[in-house]
């Protein structure tokens, strides 16, 4: 992969995790763009970079994808908090021809957990003994929303899969897992503590046993890799893409 010129919207740790790996493959990074000149950059400073790595926060995230697209640059996004209006980016990028990469979770690690957990999900759906199922996740304190992006699309793999469940709720990891809205509930425990990167659970329980699966990060630098990888992939491609593109899923 040739060297390329990357923009770092969002600077953040997440962000310095990314320019860290990216200094470490030789690319170049030509803007950086935190909450202190969010407001500044432009298009012509856009167009600058082959490729912009975009980890900013919820209510910017659609705002720096959409001025990427005008500039005609390729972008990595990693917020999350946003969804809500992922359908009209992606109708934008097609629309424009440009490219666009999303994953709720950039490690590699994750993406393998991901497909776990769609196939327990499927072995599950039949173990009706099994009645009580939930996700815990517990990330760093400067964490802005609530589940995550990767707890969100754990429980959305598992509602595609188990008949009997059919929304998902956001709890505290201080309330009772007996609080549960409804029997067809997915309840998501959220607990935010000191520094942790990231620690993603689901669990099955029923009366005579429970089974769990577990992902763990001890840093973000699975996150920050997996990012630049997906820079150095995307650029050259035109669409909408994730990590089942990159890694083959």
């Amino acid at each position: 992969m040739k060297n390329m010129k990357i923009a770092l919207i969002g600077y953040g740790k997440m962000g310095r995790a990314i320019e860290e790996i990216a200094l470490q493959k030789n690319h170049v990074i030509v803007l950086k763009i935190d909450h202190e000149n969010a407001s500044d950059y432009s298009k012509a400073d856009l167009s600058k970079a082959d490729v912009a790595i975009e980890f900013s926060s919820p209510h910017s995230a659609y705002d720096n994808i959409v001025k990427c697209f005008e500039a005609n640059v390729p972008v990595v996004c990693g917020t999350t908090g946003w969804l809500d209006k992922m359908d009209e980016v992606k109708m934008i990028c097609l629309e424009k021809n440009q490219s666009f990469f999303y994953a709720s979770n950039y490690s590699v690690g994750v993406n393998i957990f991901f497909e776990v957990n769609k196939k327990l999900a499927t072995l599950m759906n039949d173990q009706q003994q099994y009645d009580e199922v939930f996700i815990n996740e517990i990330h760093h304190i400067h964490k802005l929303d609530s589940p995550s992006g990767t707890a969100i699309t754990l429980a959305q793999q598992i509602l595609e899969k188990a008949s009997r469940l059919k929304t998902w709720s956001n709890y505290s990891s201080e309330e009772n897992r007996v609080k549960k809205k409804n029997d067809s509930d997915l309840p998501i425990f959220s607990s935010r503590e000191d520094e942790v990167a990231g620690t993603h659970i689901v669990k099955y329980i029923s009366a005579e046993d429970e089974l769990e699966i577990i992902h763990k990060a001890f840093n973000r630098k699975g996150f920050a890799s997996g990012a630049v990888l997906a820079a150095e992939w995307l650029v050259g491609k035109k669409g909408v893409f994730g990590m089942k593109d990159l890694l083959n899923f």
